[in-house]
């Protein structure tokens, strides 16, 4: 199981002298596989953008996958989104793993000037055009009447796309447009149930059934900083409006043993990646205690 660690945010940048590139460094140095930046705008916290974040992270690294976690290119015009994929590619020398949603809330959407009731028409059709505008083809953009036609340049392979979300439509989107599927903060049962549906509409569309990535929330250890289970499961339901027993198997907490044993149960449902970000603690401590996790689970 490959496992990657989201960028440290602009909070413990500043707490913990950690600037980007350190981080992405340390994230490659201790083993990780891949290092991740979350897509934020005009959510009330401090944020970066994602493409000048990942850029920094490629500039800075040799090996480690450079993934966004997750892109909504439907906040953005189409071609211009395009183009951010394409340089990413390019300045990482084809590294990107690009996950994509339509999440964010409402806010982030009319911060974009966009109504967020097109988000997932937008989404569609943004997975529909992406491969052949990062190809460099000829491409008409779908605004009406005519939409104008965008060639791109230089062409850069696609990278892989992983769906995000763990929905009806994410799973319908992730078989038919994606190469993976990437739900966060679901239990292993869930991903096993996701698992057999993604299998069933692939056969449908004919093509093949995506990679599974999960995205997770933990820290691992004990000590001054560190949350506890709890305090990190009442995080989450108070974030996304669910119950908290309901949410308290998700966070990987404890030894590098138990995490590993905790994220075999998520390779035992399907998953390949996981993503984790981290809940607390020291970061580049917590790099390495997930280089330990990792070690166990390979």
């Amino acid at each position: 199981m490959r496992i990657g660690v989201i960028l440290p945010t602009v909070a413990v940048q500043s707490t913990q002298d950690l600037d980007l590139a350190a981080a992405a460094r340390h994230a490659e140095a201790v083993g990780l596989d891949s290092v991740w930046h979350g897509d934020h705008l005009a959510t009330g916290a401090a944020s970066l953008d994602a493409p000048v974040a990942l850029a920094v992270a490629a500039a800075a690294t040799e090996r480690v996958v450079i993934g966004a976690s997750v892109f909504v290119p439907a906040i953005r015009p189409l071609a211009w989104a395009a183009k951010q994929v394409a340089t990413l590619q390019y300045v990482s020398g084809g590294r990107l793993v690009l996950g994509v949603g339509s999440g964010g809330g409402p806010a982030q959407w009319a911060a974009a000037g966009v109504p967020y009731g097109e988000r997932g028409g937008r989404t569609d059709t943004a997975l529909e055009l992406l491969p052949a505008l990062l190809a460099g083809d000829r491409v008409r953009l779908p605004d009406e009447p005519a939409g104008p036609e965008v060639e791109l340049a230089p062409p850069v392979p696609a990278p892989p796309i992983w769906v995000g979300n763990a929905s009806t439509v994410a799973l319908r989107r992730a078989a038919r447009l994606g190469d993976g599927w990437f739900p966060s903060l679901v239990p292993p049962r869930e991903v096993a149930i996701g698992a057999a549906r993604l299998g069933e509409l692939s056969a449908r569309y004919r093509r093949p059934v995506p990679v599974i990535a999960i995205g997770v929330t933990g820290v691992l250890g004990a000590g001054p900083g560190v949350p506890t289970r709890t305090e990190i499961a009442s995080s989450i339901s108070e974030g996304y409006g669910r119950p908290l027993d309901q949410v308290m198997p998700i966070p990987v907490t404890g030894s590098p043993a138990e995490a590993a044993e905790r994220l075999a149960a998520y390779r035992d449902a399907g998953a390949e990646h996981v993503v984790v970000g981290l809940a607390g603690g020291d970061w580049r401590r917590q790099c390495g205690l997930l280089a330990e996790v990792r070690a166990a689970l390979a």
